[in-house]
């Protein structure tokens, strides 16, 4: 296949003329694109956005907003009318929790549920995210469910009916349908990896137990099925994967299989045999997964001779062509790969959706800044600990002013929190609403442990980051890391200093190495089939693993002096620390040999969540 490259009129300059939907985001920036490998079945795939429909705001690689995403694929499906292909669009969940748009509301989700479902999507599924509280997940069972209908899959989730009490599958199991152009008899499942932090009203089945249930292995012996498409909140290099992948290839060894995953935040493209591959779309809408496929059979025609065992090998297997693209989420690239402008590019639905989310954010006043910030500070883009991580000030200042009940103000404390709780980066400039929310957008409160032995805290640290990744399972380790892209590199042999697609920065001056001085650093993707996926050419930028944890030591002594020689460690100190973490404070402190539990916590600073008090610490140190 030949990649052309193409470049606009002003080639790495600011297209000022072409403005995003969101009168506050920046405009988008002209850059080298490899254009879509348009197959005979294509999809274009969304995963994790997190409610970041509104796009990013201060990132012109990510400016566009779902409206914006409306019009793309309104224009790919004229397209694939026109050349008598087939698009369709998935997404595999986590569409809530970390953006104002979502967050601000009262209640949570009152405008994004709308917003989202403006969009035609015909596959979809859950993430995790949907299913920690039960208003959430009532929110999928009562309204996305409803508005997707026969599109939403919930082939290992169930829940407990609000009405009759009755267990019940969230949505239907599986799809069986066929391709509007191609005639394409397609097989759909939709999975959520094996998640045990759900609330008490739904029931995820482990995904290995749900391939042993009849209407599974019944469903995979069908056939008159072209193309198996497997759906999920399942990170693609996983087990869960690997054994859907195994019972169907038990079955039919020789049907083509496309898997979509999600839930780990990464660009990535997995092999799993010649046959089957899979596709996994980043985060935050940032990224635009498409997908193609080449080489089905259309219209039920050609299915025999690839089912005839008497005939030779040769014969029954036709390998078809897979291809792939990360597209960076902004309209220089949807005008690009629609040949379209800023005039004929636009639908009316697509601008409708748009001023939709406008509204929105300026009913929930997303854009009124708390205080400005006087730098940028990294997740991953700064090492840690150093001046620029955002975890190194939220461990030296934030949690240092913040952290105190003032019915045990006089006892010294050790604050902890999962890196994780900080979900993206701060942009030097004002620190607005909505930048609360993107930061930290949970509402997980404070719980403490009165009188913990000094001599057993100070090791928590260490027990944590090192030891409980390899105690507790590695799904539920998922929820406890950091921001997840650093997954991503614990699977990869790489230095600590990575060049992977992990991250992004507003584009602007950078220091990229010479030959790469003309583009422009961002996403420069390394997947199964190579280093040609990113849409957009990129310079690579630098990634730091961060740990899972961070303390913070709070009203200790004063250190001791050369003269006095004293001690300046507490006896005993509370254990503060961020709720969604206990289990694992407490799995830790076994591991030290303790016998806390959970009848042994309390509630440290009641009403108080780290969402807000950041909030506050911005209003009191961060003038504009």
């Amino acid at each position: 296949m030949i990649i052309r490259f193409r470049y606009g009129a002003l080639a790495l300059t600011i297209v000022r003329a072409v403005l995003a939907a969101q009168p506050s985001a920046a405009p988008p920036v002209s850059a080298p694109l490899r254009e879509l490998p348009w197959g005979q079945l294509n999809f274009l795939h969304t995963t994790d956005t997190h409610g970041w429909h509104a796009g990013h705001l201060q990132e012109p690689s990510f400016s566009a907003d779902w409206g914006d995403y409306i019009s793309f694929a309104e224009r790919l499906h004229e397209r694939a009318d026109e050349e008598g292909v087939d698009l369709l669009l998935v997404d595999t969940g986590d569409r809530i929790e970390g953006n104002g748009l979502y967050d601000a509301s009262e209640p949570k989700g009152k405008y994004t549920l709308k917003i989202f479902g403006e969009q035609d999507v015909d596959v979809i599924c859950s993430g995790n995210h949907e299913l920690y509280k039960n208003s959430s997940s009532e929110n999928e069972y009562y309204e996305t469910v409803p508005e997707f209908l026969g599109n939403y899959l919930a082939s290992n989730l169930d829940i407990i009916d609000p009405k009759t009490g009755e267990q019940r599958p969230l949505a239907q199991r599986f799809k069986k349908f066929t391709t509007k152009n191609q005639g394409i008899r397609v097989l759909a499942f939709g999975f959520l990896f094996n998640f045990r932090g759900n609330s008490h009203n739904t029931v995820v089945q482990r995904v290995q137990e749900t391939i042993k249930e009849k209407w599974f292995q019944e469903a995979i012996r069908d056939r008159e099925v072209d193309l198996f498409l497997v759906i999920g909140h399942v990170p693609l290099r996983t087990q869960e994967f690997a054994s859907i992948f195994k019972a169907i290839r038990e079955q039919q060894w020789d049907v083509t299989i496309q898997f979509f995953g999600g839930h780990t935040h990464i660009r990535d493209y997995a092999k799993y045999d010649s046959k089957a591959y899979g596709l996994e779309s980043g985060r935050y809408m940032e990224t635009i997964g498409f997908m193609s496929v080449t080489g089905l059979p259309t219209n039920g025609k050609s299915i025999s001779m690839y089912r005839d065992a008497a005939a030779p090998r040769a014969a029954r297997v036709a390998s078809p062509t897979f291809s792939r693209r990360y597209i960076d989420n902004n309209l220089f690239s949807f005008h690009q790969h629609t040949n379209l402008n800023e005039t004929t590019f636009p639908t009316e639905h697509g601008r409708n959706v748009s001023s939709m989310i406008a509204s929105a954010r300026e009913t929930l006043k997303l854009d009124r800044a708390y205080g400005c910030a006087p730098k940028d500070y990294w997740t991953n883009r700064a090492p840690y600990p150093s001046e620029n991580s955002i975890f190194s000030w939220l461990q030296d200042e934030v949690l240092p002013d913040v952290v105190l009940d003032i019915d045990r103000a006089d006892v010294p404390r050790m604050a902890f929190t999962n890196t994780g709780a900080l979900r993206f980066d701060i942009f030097k400039g004002p620190f607005t609403v909505d930048t609360t929310y993107t930061v930290s957008p949970f509402t997980s409160g404070f719980r403490y442990i009165k009188d913990v032995p000094f001599s057993v805290a100070k090791r928590l640290l260490q027990i944590i980051n090192q030891e409980v990744p390899q105690l507790w399972p590695a799904s539920q380790s998922f929820a406890f890391k950091g921001p997840v892209q650093s997954v991503q590199a614990s699977t990869r042999p790489v230095d600590e200093q990575l060049f992977l697609a992990n991250g992004q920065m507003p584009l602007g001056k950078h220091h990229a190495p010479d030959h790469d001085a003309e583009l422009t650093p961002g996403y420069t993707t390394i997947d199964d089939a190579g280093s040609d996926g990113d849409d957009t050419v990129h310079a690579p930028i630098n990634f730091y693993r961060v740990p899972n944890a961070l303390e913070s030591r709070i009203g200790f002594p004063p250190a001791a002096t050369e003269d006095s020689k004293d001690s300046a460690d507490p006896v005993s100190v509370d254990l503060v620390y961020v709720d969604f973490i206990e289990s694992y404070i407490l799995l830790a402190l076994k591991f030290l040999g303790t016998d806390y539990a959970e009848p042994d916590t309390d509630v440290y600073m009641e009403g108080r969540d780290m969402t807000g008090l950041i909030a506050q610490w911005v209003q009191e140190h961060w003038k504009c």
